[in-house]
């Protein structure tokens, strides 16, 4: 199960923004992910208790939010939201296109709590 290592490496991140701004814990991290990243969401949430124990986000909520698929056209120039498994034109339909966004993993926002009141937002 490779989604430990992605936690592992996404929890450094997150330790590091918690540091820069000297945080107490990390209260909520939001990732961005596409259904061509590579990562299995579910995994991913069942991994993070074990990879975050011990750290500033152990109690923190794991936010994730799925991404389309998107696709530019080589021959009509559209850019469409595509299946997964099939990466065509929504526009025209001809198979020659370009992968636009949906294999992307991305640490989209990470809530502290700081000494100040109210939650930071990074």
């Amino acid at each position: 199960m490779h989604e430990l290592s992605v936690c592992e490496a996404l929890l450094r991140e997150v330790q590091r923004i918690a540091a820069e701004h000297e945080a107490r814990a990390v209260t909520t991290i939001i990732l961005h992910i596409g259904p061509l990243s590579g990562v299995e969401p579910e995994l991913l949430l069942q991994a993070f208790p074990i990879a975050s124990a011990g750290t500033l986000a152990a109690a923190a909520q794991l936010v994730l939010q799925p991404l389309p698929v998107r696709v530019r056209c080589r021959s009509c120039g559209a850019e469409t939201e595509a299946a997964a498994n099939r990466l065509v034109c929504g526009a025209c339909g001809d198979y020659h296109t370009e992968l636009l966004s949906g294999d992307e993993m991305l640490l989209a926002r990470v809530e502290l709590d700081c000494e100040a009141e109210a939650p930071t937002h990074v």
